[in-house]
């Protein structure tokens, strides 16, 4: 039995069955990840000491029945904005290169009550600013599929690590599409759910309005066990909301008749693949085909959705990182002449270009003069998309399009034209500014075996009808996880080849 092609669910259920200790579980995803992590960097920290303790915790909890949920003693990993007590936290960034914080974050604090093994902390683009995990100070993280591309960001560690099957499932963050895209990249399945449904408590914050934690992982099942897991209401975090309902997993039903999906013009105009267009359309037709109403209809305000975006986003991100001066924690610059001078070259050598120029262009739209003209008129247009949604949920369940544009790029090729990498969040981003519920599945590959991703849009707190539809495409294509191309041990020699 090959430990690693297991889902999640499968693997708790043979660790329950006594057919597979939680150790060997643990042992079988450190080994893949220290084969793979040479050539993948999917990892910032790989806790091999600390997972193998853990596993041997939860094994014991497990054999006295403390502990029995379906996830028990699955290992899994972290995005590396997350903060877990003692372990570094960093961000992808120099200027938490040496940050171990005090306290964990709600929502690895529920996945360890429901008894996940945490292997480590995953690669980001720097905090988590960035499409391709190529700002991360510790270098950019490989698409398993093909290791000459991008996994997508700023996820792509978790996503790469799912991918590749160094871990079970993980956590990502998702301010724009950072679950999401890189999922459609890496051929997996990511969420992003209603804002307020996963505590933000431990998140080191990008965008505050708009940041949500989310599940990465193989399969829809999983998807929905992961976030069952993590949601929860929580008084530390004032944006959390108590919902009636966190049983996610009752919504994986094998059945759309009925249900009303809108697929939105705007959605496949220019800029859209021909192979990803033909992919999510085949999708589409799945759907329709096992009773779902699918109809083109005009969303409106999406060539407004990128500006208002990066402006709200970028404005939020420079009052977010003032508090990393040097004073309190993190780098602080070896060489310097009194405070201010501390300050500037303190945040001048530990945050990356991608940074600096969110944090120059956030606050010149906050500053004196441009406050009116930028940032209010993008809190204007976030409404306007919002009202946008809530009409067309009026007519649809579902809104249907791709996670991105194009299928993974190359290494290298997006960091030397930002706004070029910007616009590559033109389907993910309105979904942040909206709060709404956002899932990626994969739905076919490129010419070059690259994975699609389908995105599917739901109203707020209607991610059991997201699953629903995402289930029953699964199971009416019977699509299994399908894992990079079989490298053994020696990783990536196809993808070089």
């Amino acid at each position: 039995m090959d430990i690693l092609k297991l889902t999640a669910l499968e693997l708790g259920k043979k660790i329950k069955d006594k057919e597979i200790s939680v150790r060997e579980a643990a042992e079988a995803a450190i080994e893949r990840a220290k084969a793979a992590e040479p050539e993948l960097n999917s990892f910032v920290t790989l806790d091999e000491e600390g997972a193998l303790a853990q596993a041997e915790e939860m094994q014991r909890k497990i054999d006295q029945g403390e502990a029995a949920g379906p996830l028990a003693g699955v290992p899994a990993a972290i995005k590396d904005n997350m903060c877990i007590r003692g372990q570094l936290t960093t961000c992808s960034s120099k200027i938490l290169s040496n940050f171990r914080p005090t306290f964990t974050a709600e929502a690895v604090e529920n996945l360890q009550r429901a008894g996940a093994v945490i292997l480590g902390k995953t690669n980001m683009d720097e905090f988590a600013m960035g499409s391709t995990t190529e700002t991360s100070w510790y270098g950019p993280t490989r698409n398993p599929h093909n290791t000459a591309h991008v996994p997508g960001g700023s996820s792509g560690g978790s996503c790469a690590a799912v991918a590749a099957e160094e871990s079970f499932y993980a956590l990502g963050s998702d301010t724009g599409g950072s679950i999401r895209q890189p999922s459609s990249f890496c051929g997996v399945v990511g969420m992003k759910p209603t804002y307020g449904t996963v505590s933000r408590y431990g998140l080191i914050a990008y965008g505050s309005s708009l940041d949500q934690i989310g599940p990465i992982t193989k399969d829809v099942s999983d998807c929905a066990a992961v976030l069952e897991a993590i949601a929860s209401h929580d008084a530390k975090d004032s944006t959390s909301i108590a919902r009636e309902d966190y049983r996610f997993t009752d919504a994986l039903v094998n059945d759309v008749q009925g249900l009303r999906i809108g697929i939105p013009r705007d959605y496949l105009g220019d800029g859209l693949d021909g192979e990803v267009q033909a992919a999510v359309t085949e999708a589409a037709k799945v759907l329709e085909k096992c009773g779902a109403k699918v109809e083109m209809f005009d969303l409106g305000l999406v060539k407004y959705a990128i500006p208002a975006y990066y402006t709200i986003a970028a404005a939020e991100a420079s009052s977010n990182l003032e508090r990393f001066d040097g004073v309190k924690y993190g780098y602080r610059t070896p060489d310097y002449e009194g405070l201010h001078d501390m300050y500037k070259r303190t945040r001048s050598e530990g945050f990356g270009p991608e940074v600096k120029r969110r944090i120059m262009l956030g606050s010149f739209v906050l500053s004196s003069g441009y406050y009116d003209a930028y940032y209010l008129k993008a809190l204007r247009v976030k409404a306007l998309i919002k009202q946008a949604f809530d009409r067309a949920f009026e007519k649809y369940d579902v809104i249907l399009g791709p996670a991105a544009p194009t299928t993974a790029p190359e290494l290298g090729k997006s960091l030397s034209d930002p706004i070029k990498m910007y616009l590559g969040d033109i389907y993910t981003i309105s979904v942040n500014l909206a709060g709404l519920p956002g899932i990626s599945i994969p739905v076919g590959r490129d010419g070059k075996g690259l994975p699609v991703g389908m995105q599917l849009i739901g109203n707020v707190f209607q991610e059991k009808t997201l699953f629903r539809a995402a289930y029953t495409y699964e199971c009416a294509t019977e699509k299994q996880y399908e894992g990079p191309a079989e490298f053994g041990r020696e990783f990536g020699k196809e993808a070089r080849q």
